[in-house]
């Protein structure tokens, strides 16, 4: 059965206090059986990261989730335009019009 027939018969039960969580940088790290993806924000202007969530999945659904955002991805660039990222591939923030790494 393919991935995408299971998620279709998947029933899929969200809490009601479940909270949506809003991360703008990714700590990925595993080990031989588990891939551990750490979700954190981090503050502007300041060198503070504070953590909002932490995923550990097997590799295999790690390599699924690589294909479905790979994917995804696809999908989105063909409605709104290639996304950009800085020739360094690091996130920059503004302040004060001065840029920083």
């Amino acid at each position: 059965m393919t991935d995408k027939k299971r998620m279709e018969q998947l029933g899929v039960r969200i809490p009601d206090r479940l909270e949506p969580v809003y991360a703008n940088l990714i700590k990925i790290s595993h080990a031989d059986d588990e891939v551990t993806l750490t979700f954190l924000h981090k503050i502007p202007e300041t060198n503070l990261a504070q953590g909002r969530a932490i995923v550990t999945i097997t590799p295999q659904h790690a390599k699924r989730l690589l294909r479905a955002l790979s994917a995804n991805l696809k999908r989105y660039e063909a409605t709104f335009g290639e996304i950009k990222l800085p020739e360094d591939g690091g996130a920059r923030e503004e302040s004060s019009n001065v840029e920083v790494a």
